[in-house]
């Protein structure tokens, strides 16, 4: 292994553990070009994690944003050179990065989720968009067949994703529950950071954990259009499923405390999704 494919490995295990190991059960020929963008979506997602101000996030964004539209400037920087020659190796729609690193600009502040409508599309922008990049590495000629797919699976990761999180959004002041479910379950966006309605926190979980249950089934109905090549691309999202399963056990104990699954049972998880080829 060259030592850029290693620093970026290395940052990958440290940013996004769970997609660090999925990595590793893609064709070992595909793993360096899966870290750049792996490594990518998890360097802009944590931007809110390293400032203090949403201003210094954007300066961060806005350098990232440069880069990809000059195509310059990364000389230095392991992960952005590696990022530019894997958009020219696969020929990937630098759009859809820009996208990418737009959506996170959410990240930054403490508005709130306007409807569900919203967090799909924040979800497509993301994680979906993710699964689909990855994709055209894998598969080219075959990515645009499981799109679909990628576009439902995307919203259940990035729903197990925000459940996870959970107790340090509320610490933040950050709901990205969308207004429409809150209300649905007699909640609103303080009452929920508030947490003393257990009982209605516990409903909106339920609701928020039904959301992606619902695009968890529906990319599940569309496996037939992932080609065994792009397969690696989709095997975290096999670890969406406890997490829901999890959130609904602990109700509103879930601004409080943990529900992440052990670490084994995550690998265990990915590794059976790549060999059974389903999630």
């Amino acid at each position: 292994m060259q030592v850029p494919d290693a620093q970026i490995l290395a940052t990958l295990r440290d940013t996004d553990r769970d997609r660090y190991l999925a990595c590793l059960l893609a064709p070992p020929e595909k793993r360096h070009s899966l870290a750049c963008l792996y490594a990518f979506h998890a360097e802009i997602a944590r931007i809110r994690d390293l400032v203090h101000e949403p201003l210094p996030g954007e300066i961060r964004l806005q350098w990232w944003r440069d880069l990809l539209e000059n195509r310059l400037g990364g000389e230095g920087h392991p992960l952005a050179e590696a990022l530019l020659a894997c958009i020219s190796e696969h020929h990937l729609p630098v759009a859809v990065l820009q996208n990418m690193i737009d959506a996170r600009i959410l990240d930054l502040y403490d508005d709130p989720m306007e409807d569900t409508t919203a967090l799909e599309g924040y979800a497509g922008e993301t994680a979906s968009a993710l699964i689909q990049l990855a994709s055209l590495t894998l598969d080219p000629a075959n990515a645009g067949m499981s799109a679909d797919a990628a576009g439902h699976a995307g919203v259940a990761q990035t729903v197990a994703g925000l459940l996870l999180l959970l107790p340090v959004h509320s610490r933040r002041g950050q709901v990205y529950f969308p207004a429409d479910l809150l209300r649905a379950t007699g909640l609103d966006r303080e009452t929920l950071l508030d947490g003393r309605d257990e009982v209605a926190i516990g409903r909106a979980v339920r609701a928020f954990c039904g959301l992606g249950r619902d695009h968890l089934a529906k990319a599940r109905s569309s496996l037939d259009s992932i080609s065994p090549q792009n397969f690696s691309a989709f095997i975290s999202v096999a670890l969406a499923e406890p997490v829901f399963e999890r959130a609904e056990a602990a109700g509103a104990r879930i601004l409080r405390q943990s529900i992440q699954p052990p670490q084994w049972q995550r690998q265990w998880r990915m590794w059976r999704a790549s060999r059974r080829r389903r999630f």
